[in-house]
């Protein structure tokens, strides 16, 4: 398994890096369209490509996730490009109700030097168990300039905290969700780390 910054690539990595992140967050992104598809045309043009990194086996993508320091955004939604894939009044609706989970979020607790946020880790269906996601962050875990990591999982997907338990990532904060029917989720956990 090799991890190299997305930014490294070839710009047409973004297709493969949307499809994981579709399929990844399925459950919350097809209220918007149920079309898999259409969904990572959408969110193609979306990602900063110099905080995404990528696990690659076999010369494909395998995995990704996003490790940012807060000085730039992960990612930018454009509002005229989610409309031309979701159409006019949807690509609206997903760039209100995304914009402000993706781009205007406040995290309940401040990041302070050397802290990273890790962020979208997923995997391509095909490499789920293969270590895709474990490789990616270890690999945060080497980069000099952070020493610490915090993230954000959903407290229903069992099999992320227990993954991030594994690679010494802790509880340190957890806030109720307010719409626990609609999302399936009853809390979002806080996680940290210190760098080994």
């Amino acid at each position: 398994m090799h991890v190299i910054l997305a930014g490294k690539l070839d710009n047409s990595a973004r297709s493969t890096i949307s499809e994981i992140f579709v399929d990844g967050f399925y459950q919350w992104l097809k209220y918007f369209s149920k079309d898999k598809q259409k969904l990572s045309r959408a969110f193609a043009h979306m990602y900063n490509l110099d905080v995404f990194y990528v696990a690659k086996l076999d010369g494909n993508i395998a995995g990704i996730a996003a490790l940012n320091d807060g000085t730039s955004p992960t990612v930018k939604l454009d509002k005229k490009e989610m409309q031309k894939h979701l159409g006019f009044f949807r690509g609206w609706f997903a760039y209100k109700m995304l914009g402000h989970e993706f781009m205007d979020k406040q995290y309940p607790f401040d990041m302070i030097p050397g802290m990273g946020y890790v962020e979208f880790v997923a995997t391509a269906p095909s490499y789920r168990g293969k270590g895709a996601a474990t490789a990616i962050i270890e690999h945060f875990f080497s980069l000099p300039h952070f020493n610490e990591y915090v993230l954000e999982v959903a407290d229903t997907n069992e099999n992320a905290v227990h993954l991030y338990e594994k690679l010494g990532f802790h509880e340190f904060k957890r806030m109720e969700m307010k719409n626990k029917k609609q999302s399936g989720v009853n809390f979002l956990v806080y996680m940290k780390a210190q760098c080994k």
